[in-house]
């Protein structure tokens, strides 16, 4: 039986968040994003999305909405051409994709489905912060681990994760390349997280939603078969982010144990399934275009903060579509600085959203947009920073 004080019209929450503050002035956080959102002058600057597509991959959503196909289910595990195509993208064989709703909602099964009370997993901060979220939800705790330095390259090496693990730990989770730095693991590295997992008896959770902006990538699936959950997303370099489609590739046990915690039982987005297949079956034709784009936009924005005394870029080049710029130096709060550059029309986000511990240093900003905006940002940035040192 309930408690005789369970108040059935104001129930306690079941589950704990990590507070979203929205900026001042606004009621809640999704006002704010609503604002930015309906703001077509606004640069798109806050939320690693990709801008720099031309129509191929519109063209085959509209000509699915034209048939009107959206009037019927699609298959409730996805297209299997659909399926074949991601694991001909990533050079699988033998392994299986379960479609969802984004990265997102993938991320959420695989902690349902596979963590107990008694276990623990480690993530990086900073670090994707939904992720121990979802952890926190199934798992009895989330480590933390303190990436934010020099001397681990700005990311979650091997050494830290043996420093904090112990024989209750279940997941180690490896966002490759990093949100929100940008810093990318080598092929050595993932194959000692690989050999820890295979010996400790530990899944490896490797989120590679940034993979295709990197310049070199390897998929630890390959070092840790069976163990791994590779999650895939097209929100990123397939620019589909308002259509949320995403998937887990592992071994088909893990699938099979994963498909039992799906909610969504009548498939995902039928118009997204279109645009993914059109994506993926010419990705050779717009990839280097989109990539070339966004190192030559990292160089600018490297290029203006080597001007700015304070101000450092704590991975250079960044290998996904984002960066953070830290302003400990400057002794500005990235919150005003945010706030600030949204007056002037670009969308930029403050470091807590990302780290508990270091969300007070530095500024993520994103450049997978046109180089037009790129320079306004460079242009405006630096008198940013002038007139919020002088008050």
């Amino acid at each position: 039986m309930r408690d005789s004080d369970y108040d059935i019209k104001h129930p306690r929450k079941k589950f704990q968040k990590t507070e979203r503050v929205p900026p001042k002035g606004y009621h809640c956080s999704n006002d704010f994003f609503e604002d930015m959102f309906m703001d077509k002058d606004m640069i798109w600057m806050g939320q690693n999305t990709n801008h720099l597509h031309g129509d191929i991959i519109a063209d085959a959503m509209a000509s699915c909405v034209k048939k009107k196909e959206y009037c019927k289910y699609p298959p409730p595990e996805g297209f299997s051409e659909l399926k074949q195509l991601i694991l001909d993208d990533l050079g699988f064989k033998d392994l299986d994709v379960l479609l969802n709703a984004g990265a997102t909602e993938s991320l959420y099964l695989c902690m349902q489905a596979l963590l107990e009370k008694e276990d623990n997993v480690i993530l990086s901060d900073p670090g994707y912060f939904i992720i121990g979220d979802f952890a926190n939800r199934f798992a009895g705790e989330v480590r933390y681990v303190s990436i934010y330095n020099e001397k681990y390259n700005y990311k979650l090496t091997p050494e830290l994760v043996r420093q904090n693990m112990d024989e209750n730990t279940r997941m180690i989770i490896l966002i490759d390349p990093l949100n929100p730095l940008g810093s990318c693991y080598t092929e050595d590295e993932l194959k000692e997280f690989a050999q820890m997992a295979i010996e400790n008896n530990m899944y490896l959770l490797h989120d590679i939603t940034y993979r295709d902006f990197s310049r070199k990538h390897f998929l630890v699936e390959n070092y840790a078969p069976g163990q791994t959950l590779t999650i895939y997303s097209f929100s990123k370099i397939f620019g589909m982010a308002g259509l949320r489609m995403g998937g887990v590739v592992a071994s088909k046990p893990l699938v099979d144990v994963l498909k039992n915690a799906v909610v969504n039982d009548l498939g995902v987005n039928i118009v997204a399934q279109y645009g993914a297949m059109a994506g993926l079956k010419t990705k050779s034709e717009w990839i280097d275009d989109i990539k070339e784009t966004t190192f030559h936009n990292q160089k600018l924005i490297k290029e203006m903060i080597d001007k700015i005394d304070g101000a450092f870029l704590p991975v250079y080049p960044s290998d996904a579509n984002m960066m953070v710029i830290d302003l400990y130096g400057t002794g500005i709060n990235p919150k005003d600085m945010s706030n600030y550059l949204i007056k002037k029309e670009i969308f930029t986000r403050e470091g807590e959203y990302t780290s508990e511990l270091f969300g007070d240093r530095y500024l993520r900003v994103s450049f997978s947009i046109p180089t037009k905006d790129v320079e306004k940002f460079c242009e405006e940035f630096p008198k940013a920073v002038e007139a919020l040192r002088t008050n």
